[in-house]
């Protein structure tokens, strides 16, 4: 049986094996015209669609919502990979606890060792020189000076008029004739002032003076940002004070090791420790006392 095809071609496939009817598909399909060809692959680009289709995942359905989003193939392979692999280092840790040789040794066994089933490293204290210290003592001496500094010029500029403290704040009791007339004013009428400058402790200006200033000072969100700034520099105020802190201590613990190493170059008499160092104080020796000509 011949199918329909281009003139001049005769296609008889219809009873051949499929051994000898690829070549000759082939084969003709190479014979025939760009034209024909074109025609040929038209079938071929109508199904393209068929197979290039995306396929969806169904999401998780609403009466299931509340256990999270529905987990799809992607994610159980990454969280079987996981699982995979934690089995498999559990189970060469269990072999290697197995072969295990008592009288093994290695050199790191003296340096770690295990407190309440926890392995941790034993770190030795390195040695330093007195002139490496002396340029630690310098370069933190250096660095709490520069915070000394920055501190006084914020203390200057803000004079601490209105920070907030624990102990409550004075009250200021206004005075009129009757109820109907505190009922009918207002406090910043009686203070002569804006309403955003209640609050404030120092430097109370006046409506008269307000006037004065220019249009855009006289707005409630100038004198909120005015706060908000006012704010920011108080907690830099603070942030610096309890840097300059640490640095002191770190500046005093520095200044005790340089006397340890110096007095141990000088092989003089070791000095009692009285108070052990902490993370807010250093460390107090009690020096012997040396009789000096």
């Amino acid at each position: 049986m011949s199918p329909a095809g281009p003139p001049g071609v005769q296609y008889y496939y219809r009873t051949l094996p499929a051994t000898v009817l690829t070549p000759l598909i082939e084969l003709h399909y190479a014979q025939l015209p760009a034209r024909d060809q074109s025609l040929a692959t038209m079938s071929s680009l109508r199904n393209a669609h068929k197979t290039q289709r995306v396929h969806k995942e169904r999401h998780q359905p609403l009466g299931r919502n509340h256990l999270g989003p529905l987990e799809k193939k992607k994610d159980y392979r990454k969280r079987a990979k996981d699982q995979n692999q934690k089995a498999a280092a559990l189970e060469t840790l269990r072999k290697r606890a197995l072969n295990k040789n008592p009288d093994e040794f290695h050199y790191h066994m003296i340096n770690s060792g295990l407190k309440d089933g926890v392995h941790f490293e034993k770190v030795k204290e390195e040695e330093l020189a007195v002139g490496d210290v002396m340029q630690d003592l310098v370069y933190v001496t250096h660095r709490r000076n520069v915070e000394k500094k920055k501190i006084d010029k914020l203390k200057a500029q803000l004079h601490l008029l209105d920070v907030e403290e624990t102990q409550p704040k004075n009250t200021h009791i206004l005075f009129v004739d009757d109820e109907k007339e505190a009922k009918r004013t207002s406090a910043a009428k009686l203070l002569d002032t804006h309403p955003a400058l209640l609050g404030r402790t120092f430097n109370r200006l006046r409506s008269s003076q307000l006037a004065s200033l220019p249009d855009q000072l006289t707005n409630t969100p100038v004198f909120e940002s005015m706060s908000k700034s006012k704010k920011k520099a108080y907690k830099e105020l603070a942030q610096r004070i309890e840097r300059e802190d640490k640095l002191r201590i770190m500046q005093e613990k520095l200044e005790v090791r340089k006397k340890l190493m110096d007095n141990k170059a000088k092989s003089g008499d070791k000095p009692q420790l009285v108070e052990e160092g902490t993370s807010t104080s250093a460390p107090v020796y009690k020096w012997p006392q040396i009789r000096k000509k």
